[in-house]
């Protein structure tokens, strides 16, 4: 999460040109680069509990960039708190106050 306000700042900045300039600095294809500034379409506030996310040590993330990709799709931050409490099997219903 943290990468992808960085280049989205990059980028608004203009630093970088576009999503190819974000490819071939992370030597990613820019399919992927995609993937992953699409992220910034999240709610802060999922944003904000992203980032601060406990560290894992062991086992699973409880929540990965892959289900976050799902979550981001959603257009309405309503339906995105919705789809994350769905992944995470808790409820996440307020706009300021995502448990992860």
């Amino acid at each position: 999460m943290a990468l992808t306000i960085k280049l989205g700042d990059d980028l608004l900045s203009g630093k970088l040109r576009d999503y190819a300039d974000v490819a071939r600095l992370g030597r990613i294809t820019r399919a992927r680069a995609t993937q992953i500034m699409n992220l910034q379409h999240l709610a802060p506030d999922i944003q904000e509990a992203v980032l601060f996310l406990p560290r894992t040590f062991a086992g699973r993330d409880a929540v990965t960039e892959h289900d976050l990709r799902a979550v981001a799709a959603q257009v309405d931050w309503n339906e995105q708190r919705k789809a994350l409490s769905s992944i995470l099997g808790s409820t996440v219903n307020q706009p300021k106050s995502v448990s992860l």
